[in-house]
């Protein structure tokens, strides 16, 4: 089992950037695709970025796409989103979340484990 706990989130101007980090306990980061998720009040739960289970492979939502990054470090069981140009429509809460052992790949159908959420609040 893993647990996932995010940070680095805050409030930021329009333009600005920050960086989401998540780290577990528990099996190694290595068997899980990861994901990033975020909600905004009101709106379903969106997959945001992912990334496979050895980092080759990323995909992003069409709306962040160019302007955020997923990383990961598996050696520090981490996972990583730099969030550069942001925008107000970026303001949701962000979560972390790790796909099921046997896909290599997030999606909202095969969440393992999720994180706590982060709040990220971008003004204009």
């Amino acid at each position: 089992q893993a647990h996932l706990l995010e940070f680095g989130g805050g409030s930021v101007q329009a333009g600005g950037s920050l960086k989401l980090s998540c780290v577990g306990a528990g099996r190694p980061f290595s068997v899980y695709a990861m994901g990033w998720f975020r909600q905004a009040p009101g709106k379903e739960r969106e997959l945001v970025a992912g990334i496979n289970r050895n980092g080759v492979s990323t995909n992003y939502a069409d709306s962040v796409n160019g302007r955020f990054t997923i990383s990961r470090d598996n050696a520090l069981n981490a996972v990583y989103l730099q969030m550069n140009s942001l925008k107000p429509e970026d303001t949701a809460v962000y979560y972390c979340a790790a796909g099921r052992v046997s896909h290599d790949y997030v999606s909202s159908d095969n969440i393992e484990y999720w994180g706590q959420g982060t709040q990220v609040t971008v003004s204009s």
